[in-house]
């Protein structure tokens, strides 16, 4: 996958640069982990057990570091047959989650490039639909992205979500 970086408008400058990538090593999956933990576990209180779910040794995580390092986000993929439950079972299906900004990078296009990233790894994968559970007060983020939604609301981690899908261009 070839790795992104920020665009006009979404933050680009001498400090403010990122790039998107698959993350490599346990260095940068110990980097998702860490905004995984800021966001969900200590912003939203998901308990530590239910945001480390077991998927991640085969999950495909992505990672969105600043340009001096610093890890600013992530977002996983789920596709296969370990991800059946997420897809129903449609191996041209995979599941996109753990999308997460830290809340000093929230606002430049990091979470976009991270939901592109995560398509672009589908298609290389030969994936046709990203299917997600977004929290419900984030609709509105991804149907600008083109997903939308289907079925009812649900809990998930004591907060709202619902299912969106986006068929891939």
């Amino acid at each position: 996958m070839t790795a992104r970086q920020d665009g006009p408008g979404t933050g680009t400058g001498p400090d403010s640069g990122f790039l998107v990538r698959i993350a490599a090593g346990p260095a940068d999956t110990e980097a998702c982990f860490a905004v995984r933990k800021e966001v969900f576990v200590v912003e939203q209180r998901v308990s530590e057990d239910i945001e480390y779910d077991g998927r991640d040794a085969w999950a495909l995580q992505l990672l969105a570091i600043r340009a001096d390092g610093v890890p600013l986000g992530t977002a996983r993929l789920l596709y296969g047959p370990e991800a059946a439950d997420r897809t129903g079972g449609d191996p041209s299906v995979g599941s996109l989650g753990r999308l997460a900004v830290v809340a000093a990078a929230r606002g430049r296009g990091i979470g976009v490039a991270l939901v592109r990233a995560v398509e672009d790894a589908a298609r290389e994968r030969g994936l046709t639909v990203v299917d997600l559970h977004a929290q419900s007060h984030a609709l509105g983020f991804y149907e600008r992205l083109g997903y939308a939604a289907y079925g009812p609301e649900f809990q998930d981690a004591g907060i709202a979500h619902r299912s969106m899908r986006r068929t891939l261009p």
